[in-house]
């Protein structure tokens, strides 16, 4: 062992994918201080391979309900080394104390963190959030070696309006000579021109072809997403052949049990077995992020920080070892990293409910209903004439018609109300404070009593998931800004299973049903959505009556 360094020198041999050069060649790497001292080739073929590590090119940690260095030491039995990240989730709770909280967890693992400064804190100035992050708090952010990028712009009306405030943060991100990420659902033409002549320079929101090859046209570089909400890799994979440069893969939101059971090795398998070349499939998992954000990951080349992977073969794609910083982390899918209970940090206002506060009076006529589908952010709009009774409108779980909530945490305030259709419950009632993008709690249920119920486990427990029917009542305690465990990674996952189970049991047909509810108040995703202050139009950004003047059913 090297008494400077405390990293005892090893060397690894099989055929190396040199993602850089475009070869695979058999070589043995010599490993010194945590880097690659030396590459020397070989003749022959081994039996395994060597690949960079893996890198998450967009990924919001605490939608994995974990701190990060507990995502870290899952994420990394799956291959992945590094993560661009923005933090936008707790930043909008807890404002620059979440963004500096992040930044001091991820120092704790040798997994490689990078954030973003969260650009919409809040994300829109229709909802309550815990905090707002301006300008110069977002120039003082840039500064910081940790922070790579300006976090994805959402407040896409704003930009192509050049609004003063938002622009303010993009030329923050310029001056600083760092990205700009994009967040741009469908837009197309002029406004998507616009959009990108601000200095936009990548979209994970893509989700068709058509509109993958305009924004490519225009210089944007397209992050395949394959995640727990949205997976979009089936329609975007042939962009791989047409412009692998321009590319990378991501997660976006991953929910625990989803990374337990893959990570971006997945999203590398299914791009081998689809056919696509190996190196260019590795390229957009690991070069094209690095050199994209500036990251300080390993590449496999001579001076390189020692971040690698063994591998079985290039179809399959097996995780037999992972390295980070010249460190065996991970072994045959375990972690060789112990588990370290992190610090809570939190804010939590809302006051215990009564159940007449989700009572909701009929005024005759229809209602606008939310139409959910299970593993989409996307939300259709119906107009429904409503179960009454005794001059109440009610959740009507024969037509799939369900009351929804959203409970402003940061202050006490009466529930906004409305109604839902696709989460299949046939009784009870789910709630979560993981609600994006200001992480009010959010709960949907058949019967106001266990809508209640749910929400008010939510509140006495500063934070979490629950569901309700009754006299069972079930949570997932999230300490940390009501949004991630502090508890081993492994457990949270099975508790959230559980809970995905119980829903089930109640009726819910989703397979995701508390990651398709979170995305019910995302008002930067089409159509309609519900924040604290009510029903919202996200294709005119603009709040919506919650009765209708026609009926659609």
């Amino acid at each position: 062992m090297d008494r400077h360094t405390g990293f005892r020198p090893f060397e690894v041999s099989g055929n190396l994918v040199d993602v850089v050069s475009g070869r695979i060649m058999p070589a043995t790497i010599h490993v010194q201080a945590g880097r690659i001292a030396r590459v020397v080739p070989e003749s022959g073929r081994y039996e395994r391979y060597l690949t960079p590590g893996l890198v998450d090119a967009h990924v919001h940690v605490e939608s994995s309900m974990l701190s990060p260095a507990e995502f870290a030491r899952i994420a990394l039995t799956h291959g992945t080394v590094a993560a661009v990240c923005d933090p936008h989730e707790i930043a909008n709770v807890l404002g620059m104390t979440g963004v500096r909280y992040m930044v001091d967890s991820a120092r704790t693992t040798p997994f490689r963190f990078s954030f973003g400064a969260p650009s919409c804190v809040p994300a829109t100035p229709y909802e309550t959030s815990g905090a707002a992050i301006d300008a110069p708090e977002i120039g003082t952010l840039l500064e910081s070696r940790e922070i790579s990028h300006l976090g994805e712009v959402m407040n896409y009306p704003g930009v192509i309006a050049r609004d003063p405030a938002v622009m303010a943060k993009i030329e923050a991100a310029k001056r600083a000579g760092k990205p700009v990420d994009g967040h741009a659902p469908g837009l197309k033409g002029d406004a998507l021109v616009s959009y990108v002549a601000a200095g936009i320079t990548t979209d994970h929101e893509t989700i068709s072809l058509a509109e993958a090859i305009e924004k490519l046209s225009l210089g944007m570089k397209i992050l395949i997403r394959e995640g727990s909400a949205a997976r979009d890799f089936s329609v975007l994979h042939d962009l791989l052949d047409y412009r692998s440069d321009m590319c990378m893969f991501c997660s976006d939101d991953k929910h625990p049990d989803d990374l337990l059971r893959g990570h971006m090795d997945a999203l590398v398998r299914e791009a081998l077995r689809k056919g696509h070349d190996p190196v260019k499939v590795l390229r957009c998992a690991s070069l094209n992020p690095v050199r994209h954000y500036g990251l300080g990951v390993g590449l496999l080349q001579e001076g390189d920080p020692a971040d690698f992977l063994v591998v079985d073969d290039l179809e399959e794609f097996t995780v037999r070892e992972t390295y980070a910083h010249g460190r065996l982390v991970a072994r045959g899918g375990s972690t060789l990293l112990g588990h370290v209970r992190p610090e809570a940090v939190n804010v939590f206002h809302a006051g215990t409910m009564q159940a007449p506060d989700f009572f909701l009076r009929a005024q005759g006529g229809a209602v606008n209903v939310m139409e959910a589908e299970d593993g989409s952010l996307l939300t259709g709009w119906n107009a429904v004439t409503p179960l009454t009774r005794e001059g109440y409108a009610v959740s009507d779980p024969d037509r799939d018609i369900l009351k929804i909530a959203v409970v402003n945490r940061y202050s006490r305030n009466p529930p906004a109300l409305a109604f839902v259709r696709g989460f299949g419950l046939r009784r009870g009632a789910i709630a979560s404070s993981v609600a994006h993008d200001s992480h009010n709690i959010i709960a949907v249920g058949v019967d106001e009593a266990d809508l209640c119920r749910a929400v008010n486990t939510v509140i006495e427990n500063r934070g979490g998931l629950a569901v309700a029917a009754g006299a069972l009542c079930e949570s997932l305690l999230l300490p940390i800004a009501g949004l991630m465990s502090d508890a081993d990674g492994w457990q949270v996952a099975e508790r959230y299973g559980q809970l995905q189970r119980l829903a089930g049991e109640l009726g819910s047909s989703m397979a995701s049903p508390f990651i398709t509810l979170s995305f019910m108040s995302l008002l930067v995703i089409p159509r309609l959505k519900l924040s604290d202050r009510g029903l919202f139009d996200a294709a005119r950004f603009a709040f919506t009556p919650l009765w209708a003047q026609e009926t659609q059913d």
